[in-house]
């Protein structure tokens, strides 16, 4: 089977598979990513806004797809994912930017 792109939408189907491999260890995960999903301080919805914003963050286009519909799924609106997308870029903006102190303070002491 030909595909146009790398990432093959279909794999995302295939997720609950990577046990295959390593199974003990892939259901440790799942145990853990069930618990991070289950009731807590945060509302599901609030929870799947967070993994949005963070999905585009790490540049998964699995799980930006999985989440744009748990958002939608759990009420969350197009403006709130955008909002929510807006955050984790000036976050991610942000923690780049943050390292430009590093690079001055170096040129400060080798320019001297």
């Amino acid at each position: 089977m030909s595909h146009n792109h790398y990432y093959d939408p279909e794999d995302l189907k295939n997720f609950g598979k990577v046990t295959e491999f390593e199974e003990k260890m892939g259901a440790k995960f799942f145990e853990y990513y069930s618990t991070v999903f289950g009731p807590g301080a945060l509302t599901a919805r609030e929870k799947s806004l967070i993994a949005l914003a963070v999905a585009h963050v790490v540049q998964c286009p699995y799980c930006i797809d999985a989440y744009s519909t748990d958002c939608l799924e759990k009420g969350a609106d197009e403006k709130q994912m955008m909002e929510a997308v807006h955050v984790g870029v000036a976050i991610r903006g942000g923690a780049s930017l943050v390292h430009a102190t590093q690079m001055m303070k170096h040129v400060k002491k080798v320019s001297m």
